[in-house]
C-alpha cells in the first residue's frame, strides 16, 4: 500500500473519530440532564477501559499486550486514572450546566495549554509562535465567556467547568504522553479509563443513591453508544493514528471536534449555532493551528533572533 493511500486511510479514520466524539458529546449532554454526571462518566470509562483491555489482551488488533510491573501500575493509577477521573467529572458537569458546543470549544483549545506547559517564554521565533497562538486561543475563550458574564450564575459556572475541563484534558494528555514513553499508548488509554472509573465509583454510587437513576431503553441505548462509539472505537482509531503520525499532526484533528459537536447537538438537541460560538471557534482554531505550525520553514527564517 502506498504512503499516500495509507495516509488517506489514517486521515479518514481520524475524521470518523471526530464525528463519533461529536455524537458522544451530544449523547452525554442528553444523559446528564437526568442522570448523575459523575455516575455517567464513571460507568462509561469503566466499561470502555475494560473492553479495550480485553481487546489488547486477547487479540493483536491494537498491538502487542505488555504486562505491567508494580511501579508502572502505581504510575497509571495516580497519573493516568486520577487525571482522567478529574477530567471526566469536570467535563460531565460542564455539559450539564452549559451548551455542549461551548464545552467542545474549550476542549479545542487544550493543545495550546500543552504547548505552553512544554516551554517557558524565550527570545526566539518558536516561543513567539507559541505565545501568539495562546493569545488567540485565550481571546477565543474570553469571547465565549463574555455572554455568560451577563446571564444567570449557573451559565457562568458551566463556562468555568468547561474551561476547567480543557485544562484537565491538557493535563491528562501530558500525563499520558509521559506514560507512553514506558507503556504502549493504547494500553495507557485502556488502563487510565478503567482506573478512572474505579476512582469515581464510590462517588457515582453516592450520586445514584441520592438522586436515583432512570433505567429505560433510551438512556441505556445512548450510554451504550457513548461507551462503544465514544470510547472504544474512537480511542482505538486515535491511538492507531499516533503509531503512524506525529502527535502534533494527529492533534490538529482535535480542532474539528467543536464543529462536529455543534452539528450533532444542533440537529439532535436543538441547540442554536450562535455568532458568538462561530467567532470563538475561528479564534481558537487559528490559535491552535498557529501553535502547531513551523514558522521557521514557512517564512524561511532562523528560530533564534
Amino acid at each position: 500500500m502506498s504512503d499516500k493511500k495509507n495516509n488517506s486511510i489514517i486521515a479518514g479514520g481520524l475524521l470518523f473519530t471526530v464525528f463519533l466524539w461529536g455524537g458522544n458529546n451530544a449523547g452525554t449532554k442528553w444523559l446528564v440532564a437526568s442522570w448523575p454526571p459523575v455516575w455517567t462518566g464513571c460507568v462509561r470509562f469503566l466499561v470502555a477501559g475494560i473492553v479495550l483491555l480485553l481487546i489488547l489482551r486477547f487479540t493483536r488488533l491494537l498491538g502487542e499486550f505488555q504486562p505491567l510491573t508494580s511501579p508502572l501500575y502505581r504510575l497509571l493509577w495516580w497519573r493516568g486514572g486520577l487525571a482522567l477521573a478529574a477530567y471526566i467529572v469536570t467535563f460531565c458537569w460542564a455539559l450539564k450546566l452549559t451548551a455542549a458546543s461551548h464545552v467542545a470549544l474549550y476542549l479545542g483549545a487544550s493543545p495550546i495549554w500543552v504547548l505552553l506547559a512544554e516551554e517557558r517564554p524565550r527570545f526566539n521565533l518558536s516561543s513567539l509562535r507559541r505565545y501568539s497562538a495562546a493569545l488567540l486561543a485565550v481571546t477565543g475563550v474570553v469571547v465565549l465567556f463574555w455572554p455568560a458574564l451577563h446571564t444567570a450564575k449557573a451559565s457562568l459556572l458551566g463556562e468555568l467547568f468547561g474551561l476547567g475541563a480543557s485544562l484537565l484534558w491538557a493535563n491528562y494528555s501530558w500525563q499520558a504522553r509521559m506514560l507512553s514513553q514506558r507503556v504502549a499508548g493504547v494500553e495507557v488509554a485502556a488502563h487510565s479509563m478503567w482506573m478512572s472509573g474505579v476512582w469515581l465509583l464510590p462517588l457515582g454510587i453516592f450520586e445514584v443513591a441520592k438522586q436515583g437513576l432512570v433505567l429505560d431503553s433510551p438512556h441505556l441505548g445512548v450510554q451504550a453508544f457513548c461507551i462503544f462509539f465514544g470510547g472504544v472505537i474512537p480511542y482505538a482509531l486515535w491511538n492507531s493514528a499516533l503509531r503512524h503520525w506525529r502527535t502534533s499532526q494527529v492533534m490538529l484533528f482535535n480542532n474539528f471536534i467543536p464543529l462536529s459537536t455543534a452539528t450533532w447537538v444542533h440537529f439532535t438537541l436543538g441547540e442554536p449555532i450562535t455568532p458568538t460560538f462561530c467567532t470563538a471557534m475561528i479564534l481558537i482554531i487559528v490559535g491552535v493551528l498557529m501553535g502547531q505550525m513551523d514558522w521557521s520553514r514557512i517564512f524561511r527564517v532562523p528560530e533564534s533572533f
